[in-house]
């Protein structure tokens, strides 16, 4: 197969996962939708009959599951038009992360009941590949000198794997701080009938954060290695090697928090969130408008 060849056949797998991931947004709005204006006549008037949703909610799933079994093979192939890892730029990134969260997403989906979270999940996905197809894209190339390494692979490996977790766990956190405003009223909203209790989306999301944790240690030492390979130095606070040290930094203080005073709740929600935030900032500002030796976006 030609590299030309490659490079049409990743574009056209994207585009397919797309339509699939926009599947299962519709899919999953209808299901909440139809579940709130739905109440069974045979239960209480405090409960929904969700019946009538879940073989629409599986086939959201389902959608989850090609859209993600077409972006996969679209990211390798993205990788054969160009002979090498698919993570030169920030088009590139953009698909790979939007990759991980979903296997993220679809992983903790078949050890916890999360389907309720396939709505956010699914918008958020198509928010990150819309971005990279249309502002985004730009064609297979080399990569510059400075990427030519073993540690790219490794490196940034690593951040994607925990980008995705961390981004799951924020979705996680701030579905507990919604759910918690309305049980504070004494209230649980009719489309919150799904939801697991507060106490468990609050382990949830702790328990996700604590297993990549160490993953992105790993990510910020390979890349400070990475750093002395190419530039003859370990650290030189560059923009975005300062802003992965404050997100390892925060997301440390959530689980020293957690550990060590006993977090829990709301306070341990928002910290969550604002770590997540100083990723999310580091993926977006910087890499787009940053400057500095990390400037891969092909922007």
């Amino acid at each position: 197969m030609s590299d030309n060849s490659a490079a049409i056949l990743s574009n056209n797998l994207i585009y397919s996962a797309m339509v699939f991931y926009t599947l299962a947004f519709f899919a999953h709005a209808v299901e909440v939708a139809w579940s709130v204006k739905t109440p069974a006549k045979s239960v209480k008037k405090t409960k929904l009959d969700f019946s009538r949703t879940d073989r629409i909610g599986r086939l959201a799933s389902a959608f989850m599951v090609l859209g993600f079994l077409l972006l996969l093979p679209g990211d390798i192939f993205r990788g054969v038009s160009a002979n090498r890892v698919p993570w030169g730029n920030m088009y590139e990134f953009s698909i790979t992360g939007a990759l991980a969260f979903s296997a993220a997403y679809l992983i903790a989906l078949k050890k916890y009941k999360l389907r309720w979270l396939g709505l956010p999940v699914s918008l958020s996905v198509l928010l990150t590949l819309g971005t990279a197809v249309t502002l985004l894209y730009r064609p297979s190339a080399p990569l510059m000198p400075a990427l030519k390494s073993p540690w790219l692979v490794i490196h940034v490996s690593a951040a994607i794997i925990s980008g995705g977790v961390f981004l799951l766990a924020n979705c996680i956190a701030a579905t507990y701080l919604i759910l918690d405003r309305y049980e504070q009223k004494g209230l649980r909203p009719v489309w919150a009938e799904k939801l697991p209790s507060l106490e468990t989306l609050d382990n949830l999301s702790y328990r996700l954060v604590a297993l990549v944790f160490p993953l992105w240690t790993f990510s910020v030492i390979a890349g400070a290695i990475w750093a002395e390979a190419a530039w003859g130095r370990y650290w030189g606070w560059d923009p975005k090697e300062t802003w992965a040290f404050i997100t390892w930094v925060a997301y440390a203080a959530y689980l020293h928090a957690r550990v060590t005073i006993g977090w829990r709740g709301r306070k341990a929600a928002w910290l969550c969130l604002l770590a997540g935030s100083t990723f999310l900032f580091n993926y977006i500002y910087i890499n787009v408008w940053g400057t500095g030796r990390h400037t891969y976006s092909g922007l």
